[in-house]
């Protein structure tokens, strides 16, 4: 006597419920390919131990299915693994935002966030004559100037003063700064802000780090400052913001 066993062409699993965890539906779908894989050997041996001696199964076919079965059971495999690196990977990232909690970091961006004074740092190529404008935020001008930068990085602390003199509140202010040299071409510069951090986000992808009332990932810092430690640093000293100067006044 024969059994006939007909062996579906694709393997599906369980499906699992909406509240279950993703370890949990990894962890099922590996044991129903198991199973499957189980019933599968079970079937074919049933299969040989019982084919038609006249008419035997087909050794190609059976080979190319325990073929299938065995690259569905690695690539499952390789996928728990993936998983496993990923989660180190956070556990990485994480350790690595936490060392900055507290320490004064320049990173890319143009906003900073005021209350006693506010720093941008600037990169330039080439001297060049700069207007330096900072705006609240809500696009009002708190304070303009023009200086001269030298090649490399400099950096610009403001008190808060507008060019009347008159003090800005507390809150975010956006720099922004246009630069000429002397034959009248424009010339690039990139605004740094300078700023401690505050706070790690961790429930965030990669970690967010919170400066000045201000996200950015990590990979936006581009050096720590010490305190104290400026005068050590090979960096220009700083430019000032003049105090007395004809221009706008903060909102009442």
């Amino acid at each position: 006597m024969s059994v006939d066993a007909t062996m579906p062409t694709t393997v599906a699993s369980a499906a699992g419920t909406g509240t279950t965890t993703s370890s949990t539906a990894s962890s099922t779908k590996t044991t129903g390919i198991a199973d499957n894989f189980q019933t599968f050997l079970t079937l074919l041996t049933t299969q040989l131990k019982n084919q038609n001696p006249l008419d035997p199964l087909d050794t190609n076919q059976f080979t190319q299915q325990l073929v299938q079965f065995a690259g569905v059971e690695q690539q499952l495999k390789s996928n728990d693994q993936l998983k496993s690196l990923i989660e180190i990977e956070k556990s990485a990232q994480a350790t690595q935002a936490l060392v900055y909690v507290g320490n004064t970091v320049a990173v890319d961006g143009s906003k900073a966030q005021f209350d006693t004074s506010a720093t941008w740092n600037f990169q330039t190529d080439k001297d060049t004559s700069a207007t330096i404008t900072i705006t609240n935020s809500t696009g009002q001008t708190a304070f303009t100037g023009s200086y001269t930068l030298k090649q490399g990085n400099s950096s610009f602390l403001w008190d808060g003063k507008g060019n009347d003199g008159v003090q800005w509140p507390a809150g975010t202010y956006t720099m922004s700064a246009t630069g000429k040299d002397s034959s009248g071409n424009s010339v690039a510069i990139s605004t740094e802000v300078q700023g401690v951090v505050d706070s790690v986000d961790l429930t965030a992808s990669p970690p967010l780090l919170s400066i000045g009332g201000q996200s950015y990932t990590t990979d936006k810092i581009k050096r720590v400052v010490r305190t104290g430690a400026s005068s050590k640093l090979a960096r220009p000293p700083a430019l000032s913001a003049p105090s007395a100067l004809p221009g706008s006044a903060p909102p009442g």
